[in-house]
């Protein structure tokens, strides 16, 4: 006897398509990615030769290991930081004190504490309140203070395990977005057109904008974020982008024909021309590593 059930419908196409991760278990994932990644790797790690990392390429993209090559004419050794989005102004402030340091900079270390103390009126015309920023800045100004004591190897292990410190990085990292946020508010009319280019859809306001990508800690870190935390402290900075772009001109390593990474200098207004960077970073997509100048 024939069934008189109706036959099922088929399945509409595509209506068993997963819906999209929600925003909470997309943070949750990066979350994750980042505790693993703390696991295995340094707020800011050691010195290593270029060759290091040329080897994680050599069995991929040759645009990349041409391009280490003619870095190493121009650039000794590395020292990676963590890729947890705060790799920016971990790697600027740290190569930073650590000039100051070798260089026993005593003129630049207290114009740069004079800078930073005249943040604490700023940031609290600005709107921040200074419970929220004042033993961030103070920590600061105790690592400024600590590297102009001595340059021996003593000094240059102390100032690594303090960067390495969970509470005193991060603290101090946590400063610098402030500021970065306050100078970005303060001149609204030069940085609001480069938050327009950043997005389809942008924030309404400069305010709204750094409430979501300067001020929250992990928030990676572009060009309008160097541009506003180099003029607001008053130190020109070297990126070298490294990415996988240009006609491979043959061959593995540098040399004469060899591609070259680009790089740009961030120079304040406040400084004469031609004033040398002070810092020198690593772009990688995604992630800034310090980069050590060779002598001469």
């Amino acid at each position: 006897m024939a069934s008189t059930e109706p036959a099922a419908e088929p399945p509409v196409a595509g209506s068993e398509a997963p819906d999209r991760p929600s925003d909470e278990a997309i943070l949750q994932q990066q979350n994750q990615i980042r505790a693993e990644q703390a696991k295995v790797s340094e707020y800011v790690g050691q010195e290593e030769n270029l060759g290091a990392l040329k080897a994680e390429y050599e069995n991929g993209n040759q645009n990349f290991v041409q391009k280490i090559g003619k870095l190493e004419e121009r650039y000794r050794t590395f020292r990676r930081t963590r890729g947890d989005g705060n790799c920016f102004f971990r790697g600027f402030i740290y190569a930073y004190l650590e000039g100051l340091l070798q260089n026993s900079d005593l003129a630049e270390a207290n114009r740069f504490m004079s800078v930073v103390q005249s943040w604490k009126a700023k940031l609290v015309e600005g709107g921040f309140q200074e419970l929220v920023f004042e033993d961030a800045m103070e920590l600061l100004l105790e690592q400024v203070k600590e590297v102009t004591k001595a340059s021996d190897q003593f000094a240059q292990e102390k100032l690594l395990v303090n960067m390495r410190d969970d509470m005193v990085s991060n603290m101090i990292v946590m400063f610098l977005r402030l500021v970065t946020s306050c100078e970005v508010q303060r001149r609204e009319d030069f940085f609001f057109p480069f938050i327009l280019g950043m997005y389809d859809e942008p924030p309404a306001t400069v305010e709204l904008f750094c409430q979501r990508h300067v001020e929250p800690m992990g928030e990676e870190s572009d060009h309008l974020h160097i541009v506003a935390v180099t003029e607001a402290l008053q130190i020109p900075v070297r990126v070298v982008y490294l990415d996988s772009s240009g006609l491979p001109a043959g061959g593995g390593g540098g040399g004469a024909g060899a591609l070259e990474a680009s790089c740009h200098d961030f120079v304040p207004d406040s400084c004469p021309p031609g004033t040398a960077p002070r810092v020198h970073l690593l772009y990688r997509p995604g992630h800034y590593d310090i980069l050590y100048a060779k002598s001469g």
